[in-house]
């Protein structure tokens, strides 16, 4: 992986066998971000996407492995009240499976680059804070830290 900051936004181009979420989490925590936006596209060899499903109050993970065009990532990364880190990423890959061209997406958990992803980290202006969500387990945008 390597990254440059150009005015107020890092790009950042991760490698073969770079986790994408661990290295925008790595980068963040260099760089002492503690909230961002970003986006990207590359190549991946294996990927975990999950999609949450309200009756059963749990994610149904999918893995995938293969040639994955990372066609679309877009997320945040947000700061727990003691600092700590949380991203929040979703993606859309295409692949092809018998010949056919297939898609998946969803919430994003990991994915692991194959050849390369290219990546733009905005930083924002303050702190967006997370709260936790009972219902989900997840945690959600609080403005209280900002």
């Amino acid at each position: 992986m390597d990254y440059r900051k150009m005015g107020s936004t890092f790009y950042i181009r991760m490698d073969r066998g770079d986790a994408v979420i661990a290295s925008l989490l790595c980068v963040c925590e260099k760089e002492h971000i503690r909230s961002a936006t970003f986006n990207g596209i590359g190549g991946c060899m294996s990927a975990a996407i999950q999609t949450f499903d309200p009756a059963a109050g749990a994610f149904h993970t999918e893995e995938k492995t293969g040639m994955l065009e990372l066609v679309s990532l877009m997320g945040n990364v947000v700061s727990d009240g003691d600092g700590s880190l949380h991203h929040h990423t979703h993606a859309l890959f295409s692949y092809v499976e018998a010949g056919e061209h297939r898609v998946l997406a969803g919430h994003l958990k990991e994915t692991v680059v194959l050849y390369t992803a290219e990546i733009e980290l905005r930083p924002v202006d303050g702190v967006i804070g997370r709260r936790h969500d009972p219902e989900t387990g997840t945690g959600f945008w609080s403005f209280e830290m900002a």
